[in-house]
């Protein structure tokens, strides 16, 4: 694995405060009903997106997610003002502003959604890695979803599939409790989720989902056994996400102390104690970080309520393409 070093470190902690505070102001701005439809945030779990990215090929390998996917595409190099922009529904945006907040997409950084359908994008991203091996293309997917979309029988024919066939694809579940907001005690008969890989004889086992070393190491193990031509693996993050399933969402499933007790192990804040542990920086250098994520993610905010929204001729654009078709005028 490569080493984790100062250096890494140091962009873990910008990285995961970037998305972190990207996402706090969405909250804020979709309370001033700027940011419509649902919201559903990735406060918490970021030691999952820090870890992968450490491990992963960016460039090659490719990331398909649920709609909690606004900071990975981020991750992953696409500008975080397209990401903005689309969040208010403006042409600027990652998908011309017509995908919003669960269809963040980029094929240009390899980032496929963004799928608002429960647990959809887990043979899709199946599907992904058998192109990736049926035209000899040197690629990983890496497929997240949540503990409540484990529940699909969808995951148990792309899991055969993806064994029978030796697929290049390592299978994510983001277990942060609750599915919407049913605990995973009240879902199954088990709380290991990460057993289901046992009935299809897949590499499988629980990571702290908190801590981007534990991940990283996991993926790292997990993205080159899928390289080697070995197969997939089913890893389950334990994490925990600090904010509702959406902004809808009033929590009434779970008491504010148990999120005050979590919040203790706060993924950015365990990054930063190793830096100041370590003396990777100064006081006076975090704060230079700090103040360069709250610039930036103002200059996001101000791009996209800058931006145009889209023309309603770009509706008919985007929807009919065919020869035989001659009434709607294309220019897309």
């Amino acid at each position: 694995m490569k080493e984790i070093t100062k250096e890494v470190y140091l962009k873990w902690y910008e990285d995961m405060l970037l998305w972190r505070k990207f996402e706090d102001k969405l909250a804020a701005l979709y309370i001033q009903q700027k940011v419509r439809g649902f919201l559903h945030l990735y406060n918490g779990q970021e030691a999952v997106l820090a870890g992968a990215l450490h491990a992963m090929e960016l460039g090659k390998d490719k990331m398909i997610t649920a709609y909690r996917n606004h900071v990975q595409p981020i991750g992953m190099g696409v500008d975080p003002k397209a990401v903005m922009a689309e969040l208010l529904g403006k042409v600027t945006g990652t998908s011309k502003g017509m995908g919003g907040s669960m269809h963040i997409f980029s094929k240009e950084k390899g980032f496929f959604g963004g799928h608002g359908i429960v647990g959809a994008q887990i043979p899709v991203g199946a599907g992904m890695a058998f192109a990736d091996k049926y035209f000899g293309r040197d690629g990983v997917t890496l497929t997240y979803f949540g503990d409540g979309a484990a529940r699909q029988g969808s995951l148990h024919e792309a899991f055969n599939m993806a064994m029978l066939w030796k697929l290049p694809v390592v299978f994510i579940v983001e277990n942060n409790g609750y599915a919407m907001g049913t605990s995973v005690e009240r879902t199954a008969n088990h709380t290991d989720i990460w057993k289901l890989g046992l009935g299809y004889e897949m590499p499988c086992g629980p990571v702290d989902g908190m801590n981007p070393v534990k991940v990283a190491e996991a993926m790292h193990e997990a993205i080159d056994r899928a390289r080697r031509g070995d197969g997939p693996t089913f890893l389950e993050m334990k994490t925990y996400r600090f904010r509702g399933h959406s902004m809808s969402d009033a929590q009434l499933y779970r008491s504010k102390e148990e999120v005050e007790e979590y919040k203790k192990i706060d993924p950015i804040t365990q990054v930063l104690d190793v830096i100041m542990e370590k003396k990777y920086a100064t006081e006076e250098e975090i704060e230079v970080i700090d103040e360069r994520v709250k610039d930036l993610v103002e200059e996001c905010v101000a791009f996209a309520e800058e931006s145009p929204f889209p023309e309603v001729q770009q509706l008919y654009d985007v929807v009919y393409d065919q020869e035989n078709y001659p009434f709607i005028p294309h220019r897309l």
